[in-house]
């Protein structure tokens, strides 16, 4: 058996530890010099030295590609392909990119018909379309949903849509909030909370099987679920709940199909609560006449979120300095920067932008960054309620130089 002065890795109950490349090297550059009598000069720019230099290279990669597997097969560190397939096991797909939604006045003559598909657009260009025929009222107004022909995050601003394909009697098109954000093909973090919730997939009663069979509908970008056990009205979150009842409030999606994955994990005799109503046919095929069911739901509020950024002024400060931090305050709002995107009935901390603010470079000397759901806003954290979906575009981002 030869020996060789290059360390080895260890395989052991901590995981796989590879040498350092450093130590590698010094090895390599031993074993090539006893192969020729401890006579050579082993110094890296000579040609035994650029030799040694690649082995190690080479063995470093190797080594490199090795951990990226063992770390693969571990569901709190896998990424990519490796994390796909750990999904596989549990029948769970990575989810695709979604649309951006938002929430128009149109106005005009009153009874005009708007067809589903008009098209609007935003002040960046981006086209969406109606997903309903919209009649005009008596006033000349109606609100309606338009959903982005791109998917992915677009940002649509408050008011910053028009019309794009001409309808007689249709005049004006305005987006009083700002639009519902798409989501990006779904992300490690976001995958690996999914795949945690998914396990009580198979359960039927708890919440959690409720929330992850609603959260698997196709569409479906967000998913809020409580109960109430009482024999009396509560108010949780900002939303009231009728006795002996469930709660689910759900983003995306198509609403039978919404309605279905409840009543499959519902438990039997429990009420709803819910402005989205929908019947549904047990699709069991143990009955000759199946029976048909009645089951509610909410769709979420799109609800502004306002971020307030003082950073101390400085020569340093670039001009870029609001597009910049309002970049890195979206970025992080969304998910991007690996942190938990915010959802339905989350709490927003300040905190949770400083992080993204700070790596903008050492000229970021933040002094405060506040959060609320109006204008100027002063707290450090915001409840967004059980029937509320957050926002947040440039414009309720404000940058302060102090």
């Amino acid at each position: 058996m030869g020996t060789t002065s290059v360390p080895a890795p260890i395989l052991n109950a901590t995981g796989f530890i590879m040498p350092e490349e450093a130590d590698m090297l010094t090895g390599v550059l031993a074993d090539i010099n006893a192969a020729f009598g401890n006579t050579l000069n082993t110094d890296l720019s000579t040609p035994q030295g650029q030799l040694a230099m690649s082995l190690t290279a080479i063995l470093g990669d190797t080594y490199d590609q090795f951990l990226a597997l063992a770390n693969g097969v571990d569901p709190a560190r896998a990424q990519g392909r490796m994390q796909d397939a750990i999904g596989r096991l549990y029948f769970m797909s990575r989810l695709p990119a979604t649309r951006t939604t938002v929430t128009c006045v149109c106005t005009g003559a009153a009874g005009t018909v708007i067809p589903q598909g008009a098209l609007i657009t935003d002040q960046s260009g981006n086209s969406y379309t109606a997903d309903t025929v919209l009649t005009l009222d008596a006033t000349g107004t109606v609100q309606g949903s338009f959903t982005c022909t791109s998917v992915g995050e677009v940002v649509c601003p408050s008011g910053s849509v028009t019309i794009s394909q001409s309808v007689a009697g249709w005049s004006a098109v305005n987006n009083p909030i700002a639009g519902v954000t798409g989501r990006a093909v779904e992300s490690r973090t976001a995958f690996e909370a999914r795949r945690k919730t998914s396990v009580a997939l198979n359960a039927i009663g708890p919440l959690d099987a409720i929330s992850a069979s609603v959260q698997a509908v196709s569409g479906v970008t967000d998913a809020y679920v409580m109960d109430n056990s009482t024999t009396a009205s509560v108010t949780v979150g900002g939303v009231t709940l009728a006795p002996h009842s469930l709660y689910v409030c759900a983003n995306g999606g198509a609403d039978a199909d919404i309605a279905l994955a409840i009543l499959r994990k519902k438990p039997p005799g429990c009420a709803y609560n819910g402005s989205t109503t929908v019947t549904v046919t047990d699709p069991a095929g143990t009955y000759g006449t199946p029976p048909s069911y009645t089951v509610s739901f909410q769709r979420p509020v799109a609800t502004p979120v306002y971020v307030t950024v003082c950073i101390a002024s400085s020569a340093a400060v670039p001009s870029t300095v609001t597009t910049d931090i309002q970049a890195a305050i979206q970025s992080a709002f969304l998910g991007d920067d690996g942190g938990t995107r915010v959802r339905i009935g989350g709490t927003i901390y300040a905190s949770r932008f400083y992080a993204a603010v700070a790596a903008l470079g050492p000229w970021v000397q933040i002094t405060e960054i506040t959060v609320g759901t109006g204008v100027n806003p002063t707290g450090f954290t915001v409840q967004i309620q059980a029937d509320q979906i957050p926002t947040l575009d440039s414009s309720t981002i404000a940058v302060e130089q102090v």
